[in-house]
């Protein structure tokens, strides 16, 4: 098995099909496939082996599908890094994952040249490296077949949980990736017509697996950004081609500010949140502006993506959906025992999505399944009887508050119904009274304003004294992830410093 065959077959059943744009620019599936084979020869003839690590650090592009696949075709290791990354978390990343060789952008140079030669790595493919990804693939050639590799060998290594202390590097092999993508193609009805809009970041699980290799794997083709610009949505959408529209709550929540909507969206059959938690009062405006439905699933890093999916059948707002094929949710206490139906607890999951374990990290590993071997997630949900999932909140983000348990996702559900009201954060925040107070951080909508006492009134009525927030705080934007995802902790460490 290779992930990279999903890319062959693609190409062989739809070789003169688009399958990457980038604005005029277009690659077909059999020109795609000739550079991944250039780029695959080429690092074979520089050493590469099967299962060396070989690193991608730049924004997303029909370049850097190529040295992906080409990774993969070699049997090799592609470890995907963010494109943001500062020198210091390069640095640790790096060394953490031993590449030998890495693709990076130019900006990234002068950091690289720093690390040539340390822990094992030799050459930078980038302009002003060793090699530019042309010379490169100028040595290699455009006919090869990926080499097969046992499905429980590692494909792709995605860094996750933050960069300081010990890297948390998540192993996916390539049945890992295939069962992903298999799934979310299955479950969207994804076909070779589909043309999927993507702006967001393939270092992240998202964009990679969601996204890319389920378009891929279906033949369609990836409508490429570097990243979330809304000019350049909108002008993507204008041109009617894309028909599937991917992006995070923070995003849809701006999208739902515009006027026209409906007919801004285009040709977009198809609509998919993830990476946080969407609030249903968004997924309601939307249905209403856009006539849309706006699908939603549940996945980690860890799962490769897909663990559940809200169906095209019976779609039910404010749930995750049920299990995709051949994958299983369990509701856990603290003590690991499955908890009965319609109570909360730890989300845990079993399936062949499952990742291998964290690079060079048994502790973490170990402390992420149970005995028996299912995955702890760290979300704390609940399954309805008729085996939908619920997110109620992540574990480390309860509040407890005079010894009560605040769920911050109930609270911004409130918050989002204010007309008011663009974006907001629930955090606990110390409290000599109450041990933690319930903090809420609120970003008006454009040209709105939010008087905090009718807030507070607001959500009294609504909510159980304990889970109304004792301080508001009115801000111009909130930390965010280059997913767009709000960064809850960076909030927390932001407030506590000043």
């Amino acid at each position: 098995m290779n992930v990279a065959t999903n890319l062959e077959e693609s190409a062989s059943r739809f070789p003169k099909r688009s399958a990457v744009s980038e604005g005029t620019f277009e690659t077909s599936y059999d020109q795609l496939n000739e550079r991944a084979n250039k780029v695959a020869t080429a690092l074979i003839g520089l050493g590469i082996k099967p299962g060396e690590h070989v690193g991608l650090c730049a924004p997303n592009s029909s370049d850097w599908l190529a040295f992906y696949f080409g990774v993969l075709k070699a049997g090799a290791v592609a470890v995907t890094l963010s494109s943001l990354l500062s020198p210091d978390e390069m640095t640790l990343l790096i060394s953490h994952a031993k590449l030998r060789m890495i693709f990076a952008a130019e900006d990234k140079l002068d950091a690289l040249k720093k690390l040539r030669g340390k822990d094992g790595l030799e050459k930078l493919i980038c302009p002003g490296g060793d090699l530019e990804l042309q010379q490169l693939m100028d040595s290699g050639s455009g006919s090869f077949k990926a080499i097969d590799r046992d499905e429980n060998d590692t494909a792709a290594v995605l860094y996750t949980g933050g960069t300081t202390g010990i890297p948390k590097g998540v192993m996916l092999t390539h049945k890992n990736i295939n069962t992903s993508a298999q799934n979310v193609a299955f479950s969207e009805r994804s076909t070779e017509k589909d043309r999927a809009l993507c702006f967001l970041p393939f270092n992240h699980v998202f964009g990679q697996m969601h996204i890319m290799n389920a378009t891929i794997l279906s033949s369609g083709c990836l409508e490429l950004l570097p990243a979330f610009d809304l000019d350049k949505v909108l002008e993507v959408l204008a041109n009617g081609r894309v028909t599937k529209f991917f992006a995070v709550p923070t995003v849809f929540v701006r999208f739902l500010s515009i006027k026209g909507l409906q007919k801004k969206l285009g040709a977009v059959r198809y609509c998919f949140s993830a990476a946080a938690t969407m609030a249903e009062e968004t997924v309601k405006q939307w249905q209403e502006k856009s006539g849309l439905t706006i699908y939603e699933g549940y996945g980690l890093t860890e799962s490769a993506s897909a663990v559940t999916y809200n169906h095209y059948e019976h779609h039910v707002i404010g749930s995750i959906g049920t299990p995709v094929p051949k994958v299983e949710v369990q509701i856990r206490d603290e003590t690991g025992q499955p908890v009965e139906q319609g109570k909360e607890g730890e989300i845990c999951i079993r399936g062949p999505n499952i990742m291998k374990g964290y690079l060079d990290n048994p502790e973490a590993t170990k402390a992420a399944f149970w005995e028996d071997g299912w995955f702890r997630s760290g979300d704390i949900g609940r399954i309805d009887e008729n085996g939908y999932v619920y997110i109620v909140d992540r574990i480390k983000e309860i509040i407890i508050t005079g010894g009560e348990n605040v769920y911050p996702r109930e609270v911004e559900e409130v918050l989002y119904t204010r007309p008011e009201i663009q974006e907001c954060a629930v955090i606990g925040l110390p409290d000599k009274e109450w041990g933690e107070r319930v903090t809420a951080y609120i970003v008006p909508q454009p040209g709105k304003t939010v008087n905090k006492d009718e807030v507070k009134k607001f959500l009294k009525s609504r909510l159980a004294p304990f889970k109304v927030p004792k301080e508001y705080n009115v801000v111009s934007d909130l930390p965010k992830s280059p997913a767009g995802k709000i960064l809850k902790r960076e909030l927390k460490k932001q407030v506590l410093k000043k």
